[in-house]
């Protein structure tokens, strides 16, 4: 009850606040920006206190205060606070690289592997499939040559398969598990971002020839491919190597030079015309793996980033349109049904392949249903490359996200509490119960 009579007075405060500073340049921007850390919050810890994550809370919290309900932040003011959700972008892309420490993928590199690739490979198959039998329900599609419709079935799943490392990341420092489930899902997760960029970067390539673009603005070119990602990585290095000379030589203001690092990585990959994520991704590799403070540098990290992905989440739940997204229901679902039974069987089968006999085979499946960040900006390639047919796609992507990012943290969480990787008072994990669990932990 003191939780709803906080979020009460402060919807009221924000009410006649508001106008106030609606003329202001950045007036707006840094009142939703305090207004979404508070509300955020306190709906996050309303939501764990009946054994949800505090993520969901910060979604629904979003949605709720946002300009498609109550309307205590505008569509202008989430508009402002875009560069928060591009730092906490960079913030979480470094802080999942620092987790995929060498070690692990020397170890255990090849069981991700195995697991990435058939768990993909088995939901794009099906989504194709699906999205293809669909066609004549899906308006774009209904009246489209065979080929035509094949190539945008081939398109909609090539970013349906997406997962979500900023959930990931955010539920793992929230309950600070590091099992044999938690390590697993980040791996997989990692390595399927960048499975899925050349996937969708090839997909679109390919799918031009049998349906070219109503415009030139999506000309993809193999040159730009390889030196999106292949540039990333010598970025990233290269970041990466410096972050870890700075640790050894420097090595103070921890907390502030993690926030200068993530806006740093943010301009330099922008500059440099490369894949963000995978850049800061393979910063907070290296820096991790060659220098002996980089479990600090995350640690402080972690700290300075704390209100950032509260806001972050507040801001991707304050953009669904639940008008918009209520149409689409009747597609939406079967295709999340679709996609989280793939995700199940892939994982499962590389599982099997990969020699994995721990609880990760039988839970790991639950952490790859998120979806956040990576698809949308996907989604909005789709529907630059592709105005009339793109943008409904867009609109049914953008709704399968919303499900998927709302249901994903709660299968996540389950799947981390089913495989002993939670107390069930405050998601710490437990204890390591047997030596098996202690060789585990020790070898990332």
């Amino acid at each position: 009850m003191r939780r709803l009579v906080i979020l009460l007075l402060l919807l009221a405060a924000m009410r006649l606040i508001l106008p106030l500073g609606a003329e202001g340049q950045g007036a707006e921007a840094l009142l939703s920006f305090g207004f979404l850390i508070l509300a955020a919050y306190t709906v996050g810890e309303v939501v764990a206190a009946v054994r949800l994550p505090k993520i969901v809370g910060y979604l629904v919290g979003g949605l709720l205060f946002g300009p498609h309900v109550l309307g205590a932040i505008s569509a202008n003011g989430t508009e402002r606070l875009t560069p928060v959700s591009q730092l906490a972008v960079a913030l979480i892309a470094f802080l999942a690289g620092a987790e995929l420490r060498w070690r692990e993928v020397r170890d255990r590199g090849v069981t991700l592997l195995k697991i990435m690739s058939t768990e993909l490979a088995v939901t794009f198959l099906a989504l194709v499939g699906l999205i293809y039998g669909l066609r004549g329900f899906i308006p774009p599609l209904a009246g489209a040559r065979l080929a035509e419709a094949l190539a945008f079935a081939l398109l909609f799943a090539s970013i349906a398969v997406v997962h979500s490392p900023a959930v990931t990341m955010a539920l793992l420092t929230e309950t600070r598990a590091r099992g044999p489930v938690a390590r697993t899902t980040l791996g997989v997760v990692l390595l399927a971002d960048v499975a899925v960029v050349l996937l969708f970067s090839g997909t679109l390539a390919i799918v031009r020839s049998f349906a070219p673009p109503e415009g030139a603005s999506a000309a993809v070119s193999v040159g730009m491919v390889v030196w999106e990602i292949g540039g990333a990585l010598i970025v990233g290095a290269l970041l990466g190597g410096a972050v870890a000379l700075y640790l050894r030589y420097v090595g103070r203001e921890l907390m502030l030079f993690a926030v200068l690092l993530a806006f740093f990585g943010l301009e330099i990959a922008r500059l440099a015309q490369v894949e963000v994520l995978l850049t800061l991704l393979t910063a907070g590799f290296v820096a991790e793996s060659t220098s002996s403070r980089g479990e600090e540098l995350r640690h402080a990290m972690e700290r300075s980033a704390a209100p950032i992905f509260v806001v972050f989440f507040a801001l991707s739940g304050a953009k669904i349109d639940i008008a918009g997204v209520a149409p689409l229901l009747p597609l939406v679902l079967p295709i999340a049904l679709v996609r989280g039974s793939a995700i199940w069987m892939g994982t499962r089968i590389g599982a099997a392949w990969a020699g994995a006999t721990g609880p990760e085979r039988k839970y790991a499946w639950m952490g790859l249903v998120s979806q956040a960040g990576v698809a949308i900006g996907l989604s909005a390639i789709l529907a630059e490359a592709y105005p009339e047919r793109g943008a409904y796609l867009q609109g049914l992507l953008l709704a399968l996200i919303a499900v998927n990012e709302t249901a994903g943290p709660i299968l996540f969480r389950r799947a981390l509490s089913k495989g002993g990787e939670l107390t069930p008072e405050n998601g710490a994990p437990e204890p390591a119960p047997a030596p098996a669990a202690v060789v585990a932990e020790e070898s990332v």
